[in-house]
């Protein structure tokens, strides 16, 4: 798989990606995901070859979804991607007007550029998620994302050297 061109992209490592899908998944029976910050398209790709049928994603930079297309093309997902040249507040707003829920949403911003805060109760809000879905937020290990974003909870947090995984699902009350 190709790596985005530059210095603008920091790609998810192999080691942090199969911690996630291990928390995650590590397979799926269908669905749909959203990998919202897609880089190189590696997370999504992931998700796709590990059973979801769909997979959306987006990145504001040119190089970056040219890299997201050759990719899925290469892995033969042309058929299950859709890739979009956006930021990531209009992509969630157009994703609202579609009405779509997603079984997985990857939030991994630059680490200087992050609102993973908003764009998580965005999500609730709106209802982007599925109930038995996840938002998986890949952050800088010094930032400290809330335990509780509107319905949404933390489950899972783990560091791995200057990479933090936050994964946030709605928890039924009582658990």
């Amino acid at each position: 798989m190709q790596a985005v061109p530059g210095m603008s992209t920091r790609p998810t490592t192999d080691k942090v990606k199969e911690a996630i899908f291990n928390m995650v998944g590590p397979y799926f029976f269908g669905g749909m995901g959203l990998d919202l910050f897609g880089g190189s398209g590696g997370l999504g790709i992931e998700a796709l070859s590990r059973g979801l049928d769909r997979m959306i994603f987006v990145d504001h930079d040119f190089k970056a979804v040219q890299t997201i297309r050759q990719n899925i093309k290469t892995c033969g997902l042309t058929d299950q991607a859709e890739i979009y040249r956006n930021d990531a507040e209009r992509a969630l707003k157009a994703i609202v007007k579609r009405k779509l829920q997603f079984r997985l949403i990857f939030l991994d911003p630059p680490y200087r550029k992050q609102k993973l805060q908003q764009l998580i109760s965005f999500i609730d809000e709106q209802m982007l998620l599925e109930r038995d879905g996840h938002v998986v937020a890949e952050h800088a290990h010094d930032i400290e994302l809330p335990p509780q974003i509107g319905n949404l909870a933390r489950v899972k947090h783990e560091i791995y050297g200057i990479t933090a995984v936050s994964i946030y699902a709605y928890v039924e009350k009582g658990e």
